[in-house]
């Protein structure tokens, strides 16, 4: 399973109401963050789920209300007595960023481990997950995160016992690793659909969207703006209407959406809400320390 938390679901700037938007992600007893503005480590603390098992995290850009928070963050996990490295991955420019908000948190208990995304994005992993980031269009370089949680192949301990296979070697095949002289493909079931979910904020649509989104379980996209009237601005912003939020999921054929990064013009995101179902019909706004939890989907039956 993988738990999320929208710690903030603001936009532009903190409201009393509303954090900035940052998304706390935990993989068992591993975590990470995607974007870090002001206060994020106050969302963290509300929060509950613990900073020292933050091992990682994702910039999507360099707004400030997308990384201004990271001194606090840093600190904070130093005072949770993290002893193992930090990793944090941005777009280019990540040292020359880091290195000057570091200059209130000069000193840390931990390795800070740095990796710029090249412009086309990459595959990575962190915190036991599978991440593709891709490009966005924001008016300056920003990405967006595809995450993965693989399944493993289901072990046929019925079809090991009908090949004399030795019960000592069961864990090796279960692992995907041969042992004395047997396969794992003798033992294992078919592949089977892993935890997949989407994060895109600070855009305007672009085919990549859907196309990292195609059979995700959830897509969480901004909600900048929910009026029709607010079109121009989210041409000169480079944000989205709820409604261009709706058709990318609908395209992506994604089971649900999730709206965040609201603009600080929208006191009630939930008024506007209809502009994206009428498009998308299982989509929902987010709030601020909104948790779920995603599970392993249930295969198909025929």
């Amino acid at each position: 399973m993988i738990d999320l938390c929208t710690l903030g679901t603001g936009g532009t700037m903190p409201l009393h109401s509303r954090a900035l938007a940052s998304l706390y992600v935990r993989n068992g007893r591993r975590a990470l963050l995607v974007d870090c503005g002001e206060g994020t480590q106050v969302e963290v603390g509300r929060l509950g789920w613990g900073f020292q098992r933050i091992e990682a995290l994702l910039i999507s850009h360099y707004h400030a209300d997308h990384c201004s928070g990271l001194p606090g963050m840093l600190l904070a996990l130093a005072k949770a007595e993290r002893a193992e490295p930090v990793h944090i991955w941005g777009p280019v420019g990540l040292g020359r960023v880091v290195e000057g908000l570091r200059v209130i948190a000069p000193q840390l208990p931990y390795e800070v481990v740095l990796h710029p995304f090249p412009a086309e994005g990459c595959a990575f992993e962190a915190a036991g997950l599978q991440i593709r980031a891709f490009p966005l269009n924001h008016g300056l370089p920003c990405f967006g995160f595809r995450f993965e949680l693989p399944r493993p192949r289901e072990f046929l301990p019925e079809q090991a016992r009908a090949l004399g296979i030795p019960v000592r070697c069961w864990s090796a095949l279960q692992r995907g690793e041969d042992a004395e002289g047997f396969s794992p493909e003798q033992v294992l079931g078919p592949a089977r659909a892993g935890i997949s979910f989407l994060y895109a904020t600070d855009t305007r649509p672009v085919p990549a969207i859907p196309a990292h989104g195609a059979g995700t379980q959830l897509m969480i996209l901004e909600g900048m703006y929910g009026d029709e009237e607010d079109l121009e601005k989210a041409l000169k912003n480079h944000h989205m209407l709820y409604r261009e939020s709706a058709a990318l999921a609908r395209e992506a054929g994604t089971a649900r959406l999730l709206l965040t990064h609201f603009s600080t013009s929208l006191d009630e995101p939930e008024a506007f809400l209809e502009n994206a179902r009428a498009i998308f019909p299982n989509t929902d706004c987010a709030s601020d320390g909104l948790t779920l939890t995603l599970g392993y989907p249930e295969p198909r039956r025929g």
